[in-house]
C-alpha cells in the first residue's frame, strides 16, 4: 500500500441550487478555495459549464468531463501541477512578470463592486500601448477578467497581499484589441 495516496474528489452538485434559481458560481469557487493540494472538483452540473472551463483552466485546473443523461454532466477538474508558493504569485500568473517594467497606469478598485472593476481594467488597458503594464488593487480576485485578457493578448499576474485582503494585478498590454 502506498503512503502517498491522491485525496479523493470533492464532489459538488449545482444542480439543486440550480433549480432553486441560485447562481453557483460562488459555492463553485468555495469548494475549489477549500480543496487540499492535489485535490480534483467532481462538479455535476444541468449543463456542459463551457464557461468554467476558461476560469479553472486559469487556476490551474484541466477538465475532464462526460455526458450523465438528461442533459446532466459531470465534470472533474484536475490540477495540472500543485501551486508554486515560493514565488508568491497565483495560478496563471505569467512568469514573465517578474521582468516587467514600472506600470503605466494604476488603479485603486477596492471600493468598487463587479463588473466595476473589471470594466475599468478593461477601458484603461484601450489607452495604453503594447507593452505598457497596468497595476489594479481590487477586494477580490478577479476569475472573470482572466479569460477576457487572456481573449484580447494580454498577459497578467496577481496575488493577494500578506493580509489577504487586497488582490494585487499587474496586466501587461498584449497588443490585442478590445474585440
Amino acid at each position: 500500500m502506498s503512503t502517498t495516496q491522491t485525496p479523493l474528489a470533492r464532489e459538488l452538485d449545482v444542480r439543486p441550487m440550480l433549480r432553486a434559481g441560485e447562481e453557483p458560481f460562488q459555492a463553485i469557487m468555495d469548494a475549489v478555495s477549500a480543496l487540499v493540494p492535489g485535490q480534483a472538483l467532481r462538479l455535476i452540473a444541468p449543463f456542459r459549464p463551457v464557461p468554467l472551463f476558461s476560469v479553472m483552466a486559469n487556476r490551474g485546473f484541466a477538465a475532464s468531463e462526460q455526458a450523465l443523461g438528461n442533459g446532466d454532466w459531470e465534470v472533474t477538474f484536475s490540477p495540472v501541477q500543485p501551486p508554486d508558493e515560493s514565488e508568491g504569485l497565483a495560478i496563471g500568473s505569467a512568469p514573465s512578470a517578474l521582468f516587467w517594467g514600472e506600470p503605466a497606469a494604476e488603479l485603486d478598485l477596492i471600493d468598487l463592486e463587479p463588473p466595476e472593476p473589471m470594466v475599468r481594467i478593461l477601458e484603461t488597458l484601450e489607452g495604453l500601448q503594447p507593452g505598457d503594464v497596468l497595476f489594479a488593487l481590487l477586494a477580490r480576485e478577479p476569475v472573470f477578467l482572466f479569460p477576457e485578457l487572456a481573449k484580447r493578448q494580454h498577459e497578467w499576474a496577481g496575488n493577494f497581499d500578506a493580509s489577504g485582503t487586497a488582490y494585487r494585478l499587474l496586466v501587461r498590454h498584449g497588443g490585442g484589441s478590445a474585440h
